[in-house]
């Protein structure tokens, strides 16, 4: 299950290990194949760390690179040892088990590993002498052999391989073998052959396997412990052959007794019913039982104690006051009870510690803990009731519902409907009621799977439900250590030909968070994504549509964002036609006040960039700031960002006016007339990280109205937000280039009393915030 605890110094290092395979245990043969070095040993304890952590890093971590070779550095018993690994799905062949046949294993799991072939058999047969412990679970292909039929090689190109069953291989030499899954067995396979030569079964899984003659199974009536027949269709045969399982009611037996005859009801029609005189067979044979699941059976009614007769007053789990009839003869409560999508949930006293069920969010818990590793279909719909609880009502387990979700999915990161339920519930469960209950690693966790979904679905759900999951954190903090590949996916996601309007709009303003307050690094690589560009086509899209949404709005702020102090974002907003853009939508959407202030926001940034200037130095573009200068849109702040832009065009002097009209001094009239209209006290739509651009247009006598724009912005922003401002400015060496500006004899007298007064209240700051205690 995932954890809340930190991590350990021994996960820690195999994770190091891992990602620097080459740098730490291996050096390169040949440069392709991972060699040990000569000089290692490794014992099983760090061994099996390594395996196990190895195939969950592959599984669950796009990023990880997986080796071709990992598994022959545990080739040689001599330098290491396996002892108890379990492999996962597709990351395992018949190479790898067959690089480890020396291994003494003690425990091997192979779950849903259909890569493996028939040649797989003959490996387990070199564990044999060792083995305690095997899970066969969901390998379906591992009893089939390839075969060619015509045996003569001009007969391969006219018949090729097929797939032939193997039928004569049983565990023969399993002398040590105790636990045993089979589930998902394919069919063809004698069963009752396989596994005839072992002699003292303790545990064994069929599920998933029909069988209409079980009596084999009272071979082991004095040894089993534990047997699961989950999804068999069950018969009167059948329950009888269980009631003689005499181990299952001994009182020697140290490991828990356990049965499993539970079923999916949605995979199948099942001709059994579940009646009160099976279940007494189950009290009054299996006398020791601890743990039974009769999950999905339909329940004839004669099972329960009739309401008037139940016991009221507080809920009791003794045996005695049980609500289910046959349960009064257990001697002790269960420590489980597998009731899932049956109506005995919902009774009110049930004998066992434990329930899993429907009837509340303690079941529905259970029920996710105990079927998410080998019943996602199952698994599935319990999420999806957990989902209901954490919406409509408030979820009081969350830190164990957080981690058996994200188990779930990380154990089930290819299957549709776990990925479904699964983010639709962390969406509730993330939300800012619970987040003072979640640790950082916790909440990394999650991040994970959600973007492990996003890369394995393109289903519109998935994506919609992963997306709405990320805006419960905090953005770009909380991202940022998967930085690169959540921009990746959203990039993804945008750029698809057929999109969902409101996963658009999501994804769009989640690129936007992620590229506001973050340094130049992070948007120069994400601009080289192609970021810009995608934000250009969103934009293009929505003009050709004639339409002005947030999809709109949100491109040309994350625009305006990616582009701040970034100068190579600047030059590809140009060269993508980004100017024919922002004078198509000026003209399509004149009265779109949060758009204009968007785009000239941008066209600031741009504008900051000295050798992108020219590009703007045209009698259109001109004239089109020229004119935004008296706009009263946003109150200040689109005339506000006019004058931005033409302060800096003005910044390069006479000589760069490249154009006949309009006049550059006509402009600059209407740019001092412009500032002197604005309120000074007016509260701003805009986020400064440094004043630097601001800055360098004080020292200078060339344009003394941008001298004049830059000291009424620093004028502004510290006296509206002086807590946030001043330190900013006196951190950048702002006062000492205002107090230099007041010496010129260029700068207007106007000029001269504002710097002073941003002067004295940065004075004033220091001095309220100055640290007296001694």
């Amino acid at each position: 299950m995932a954890s809340d605890s930190p991590e350990s110094l021994m996960t820690l290092c195999t994770d190091f290990c891992l990602r620097n395979l080459e740098g730490t245990l291996c050096y390169l043969l040949d440069n392709e194949t991972l060699r040990l070095h000569p000089d290692i040993f490794l014992p099983s304890e760090i061994c099996d760390k390594l395996v196990n952590e190895y195939v969950e890093l592959v599984k669950t971590d796009s990023i990880f690179e997986p080796h071709e070779s990992f598994f022959t550095l545990f080739s040689d018993p001599r330098s290491t040892r396996l002892a108890r690994i379990h492999l996962r799905e597709q990351i395992v062949q018949d190479q790898d088990l067959e690089a480890i046949r020396k291994q003494d294993l003690v425990e091997l799991y192979l779950t849903n590993c259909e890569k493996l072939t028939a040649k797989s058999l003959q490996t387990l047969v070199s564990f044999s002498h060792t083995l305690i412990s095997l899970s066969l679970f969901g390998c379906c292909n591992i009893f089939y052999e390839e075969e060619n039929p015509g045996g003569c090689e001009d007969d391969c190109l006219v018949n090729p391989t097929r797939q032939v069953l193997v039928k004569d291989f049983t565990f023969e030499g399993f002398s040590r073998l105790r636990f045993l899954n089979l589930g998902r067995l394919i069919e063809g396979v004698n069963v009752e052959t396989l596994l005839r030569p072992l002699a003292s079964l303790a545990a064994l899984d069929l599920s998933g396997i029909q069988l209409n003659d079980v009596g084999f199974l009272t071979q082991w009536k004095d040894s089993l412990v534990s047997l699961v027949l989950y999804n068999m269709d069950l018969s009167e045969e059948h329950i009888q052959v269980i009631a003689q399982l005499h181990k299952l009611r001994s009182l020697l037996s140290v490991i828990c007794r356990h049965l499993d005859i539970s079923r999916d009801h949605l995979s199948s029609y099942y001709k059994f019913k579940l009646t009160r005189r099976v279940l007494n067979l189950f009290v009054e044979n299996l006398l020791n039982l601890t743990s039974l699941d009769i999950s999905g059976h339909t329940m004839l009614e004669n099972c329960t104690i009739p309401s008037m007769e139940e016991k009221m007053g507080q809920t009791s789990i003794e045996p005695a006051k049980s609500s289910i009839a046959p349960f009064r003869g257990l001697k002790r409560p269960l420590q489980f009870l597998g009731l899932f999508e049956t109506s005995l949930c919902r009774l009110t006293h049930i004998p066992a510690y434990k329930v899993s069920g429907d009837k509340n969010e303690e079941q529905v818990l259970n029920a996710i803990e105990a079927y998410t590793e080998h019943r996602p279909e199952i698994t599935s719909r319990a999420i999806n009731l957990l989902f209901d609880i954490a919406r409509i009502e408030r979820c009081s387990q969350l830190l164990r519902a957080l981690q058996l979700v994200i188990t779930a999915l990380k154990c089930h990161k290819d299957d549709k409907n776990i990925q479904v339920t699964g983010s639709a519930a962390l969406f509730y469960l993330t939300n800012s009621e619970y987040r003072m209950e979640q640790s950082v690693k916790l909440r990394r966790q999650v991040i994970q799977v959600v973007l492990n979904g996003m890369e394995s679905y393109q289903e519109v759900t998935v994506q919609r439900n992963c997306c709405l999951t990320l805006c419960n954190f905090s953005i770009p903090e909380e991202l940022e250590f998967q930085y690169r590949r959540v921009n990746e996916l959203l990039l993804n996601i945008l750029n698809q030909s057929r999109q969902d309007e409101s996963i658009q709009r999501i994804a769009v303003h989640l690129c936007n968070a992620l590229v506001c307050q973050v340094d130049n690094d992070h948007k120069e690589a994400v601009g080289k994504m192609g970021f810009v560009m995608t934000m250009l086509k969103l934009i293009q899209k929505k003009l050709a549509d004639k339409t002005c949404d947030q999809v709109m709005e949100f491109s040309w702020s994350a625009l305006w964002n990616i582009t701040d102090e970034t100068p190579d974002n600047c030059e590809m907003f140009l060269n993508y036609s980004g100017m024919k853009l922002f004078l198509e939508c000026l003209k399509e959407f004149p009265e779109k006040q949060e758009l204009h202030r968007n785009m000239l926001g941008l066209l600031g940034n741009v504008a900051e960039v000295k050798e992108l200037r020219p590009q703007l130095m045209t009698s259109q573009f001109i004239s089109v700031f020229s004119n935004l200068l008296e706009s009263k849109a946003d109150g200040i702040e689109v005339s506000y960002n006019a004058c931005g832009v033409l302060s800096h065009i003005m910044f390069d002097g006479p000589e760069a006016w490249g154009i006949c009209e309009p006049h550059r001094e006509e402009v600059v009239k209407r740019m001092w007339a412009a500032i002197q209209s604005w309120d000074i006290n007016s509260r701003r739509n805009i986020n400064y990280r440094s004043f630097e651009p601001i800055l360098r247009l004080l020292p200078q006598g060339i344009s003394p109205v941008s001298q004049h724009w830059a000291t009424w912005a620093l004028y502004n922003l510290v006296s509206v937000y002086p807590d946030k401002y001043c330190p900013l400015l006196i951190k950048e060496g702002g006062i000492p280039l205002l107090k230099d500006m007041i010496k010129m004899a260029s700068a207007r007298q106007e000029t001269k009393e504002m710097a002073w007064k941003v002067i004295e209240h940065c004075s004033n700051f220091k001095e309220e915030n100055m640290d007296t205690s001694r």
